[in-house]
């Protein structure tokens, strides 16, 4: 049974959009979310962001109850203030996705979070920033999660395009 060139045509889009969607999405917090530090661990956010590197096109997700997520500016996070957030969210399950490189800053919205610790900075390379060290993308690490690793994606784009051209 051949492939219509309309078949062919959607393999290719699907195939294209798996590979432009090849960023990774952190879960901030890990399995316990976006909560009110403990008194103890206070720094806990700035080393969960510290511990992972953060590229364009990645994304983290606030997950929290009763709370609200806020970007501000460096101002804003040092003093904790919340009246002029850059980005605002409260409806519990937050997905913020980093289009360009830079410093980024996360308050909690709720009254004397912040001053508790529950603030965070991330630091998001640019896809052209090099490295020696290998990526903290651990696929084995429970703070993280991807759908579709780039490596997959690659793989499947070459096994699409391989078969369209036996069809075509």
């Amino acid at each position: 049974m051949a492939f219509s060139s309309s078949s062919c045509s959607v393999l290719l889009i699907l195939t294209t959009v798996l590979y432009c969607a090849s960023g990774f999405e952190f879960q901030v917090g890990g399995s316990k979310g976006w909560v009110v530090p403990p008194a103890n661990d206070t720094n806990i956010y700035l080393e969960w962001a510290s511990h992972n590197r953060f590229q364009v096109g990645d994304s983290i997700r606030f997950k929290y109850q009763k709370d609200s997520v806020m970007e501000v500016d460096e101002e804003g996070y040092k003093t904790c203030n919340s009246s002029l957030p850059i980005m605002f969210s409260n409806n519990g399950n937050t997905l913020f996705t980093f289009h360009h490189a830079g410093s980024f800053y996360f308050i909690s919205g709720a009254s004397g979070h912040c001053q508790k610790g529950q603030k965070m900075i991330v630091r998001v390379l640019s896809n052209d920033d090099k490295d020696d060290s290998p990526p903290d993308h651990d696929k084995n690490n429970n703070d993280s999660s991807s759908a579709f690793p780039p490596q997959v994606s690659l793989i499947v784009s070459h096994i699409v395009f391989f078969v369209a051209s036996l069809v075509i």
